[in-house]
């Protein structure tokens, strides 16, 4: 193995395991030490590749975080190209969230973790919402897109909420708390992606329809 290589798999095992770290103890309950010593390298090394610790964040969400955005894109792409540039709710809605959920089911520990981690950096005031918007503000747009032409006589405010709750909905997902497992005695599962693919499409499209019944978009 060349050192270009060797370097390039030490920066993803750091990586991985600052993701895991942020995942499970937030921003401010990790140091740079403590993912050196999880790595199993020395504390010096982060120092040298990372000027403080939000840089290390930074680059350890931005990994994942253009997978998950180019893939939505070209789902979203596909799905418009494949019913002619007629889309409904739930076929944007599917494109958009499905193709996230198979992405944190099928995709191992790392794909967990980071779902949990974007649920954080996304309910943290201070500097969340500058992340999610430099990484995410493409593929939203995208989806508001095809949801307009879905509905062309809802009123944008109501889309723009609707789009809100979606990502309410999703980032809760993601962070896997476990809470619904106990309120449900066990009958659903907070990691069981396949199961919210299943339903989260559909509830949430019915929730846009529902939404824009009583509302009219404003005449230009």
């Amino acid at each position: 193995m060349s050192k270009a290589e060797q370097r390039a798999e030490t920066m993803e095992l750091i990586l991985d395991e600052a993701e895991y770290l942020f995942s499970k103890n937030g921003f401010h309950g990790v140091t740079l030490k403590d993912v050196a010593k999880r790595a199993g390298v020395h504390h010096t090394l982060l120092h040298y590749y990372f000027k403080d610790k939000k840089q290390l964040l930074d680059k350890a969400f931005g990994r994942r975080a253009v997978i998950t955005s180019t893939t939505r894109i070209a789902a979203l792409d596909a799905y418009e190209k494949s019913v002619n540039g007629k889309p409904t709710v739930e076929g944007a809605l599917r494109a958009f969230l499905d193709t996230d959920l198979e992405l944190y089911s099928q995709g191992g520990p790392g794909w967990k973790n980071y779902g949990a981690l974007s649920a954080q950096i996304a309910n943290t005031p201070e500097w969340g919402a500058e992340m999610m918007d430099e990484h995410f503000d493409p593929v939203v747009l995208r989806l508001i897109d095809l949801l307009k032409k879905a509905m062309p006589d809802c009123a944008e405010e109501d889309i723009f909420w609707g789009y809100h709750f979606v990502s309410g909905a999703l980032l809760l997902t993601l962070a896997r708390t476990g809470r619904i497992d106990k309120l449900s005695g066990g009958l659903c599962k907070s990691d069981d992606f396949e199961s919210i693919k299943e339903r989260m499409a559909r509830f949430m499209a019915a929730g846009f329809r529902e939404a824009c019944k009583g509302s009219k978009k404003a005449n230009p």
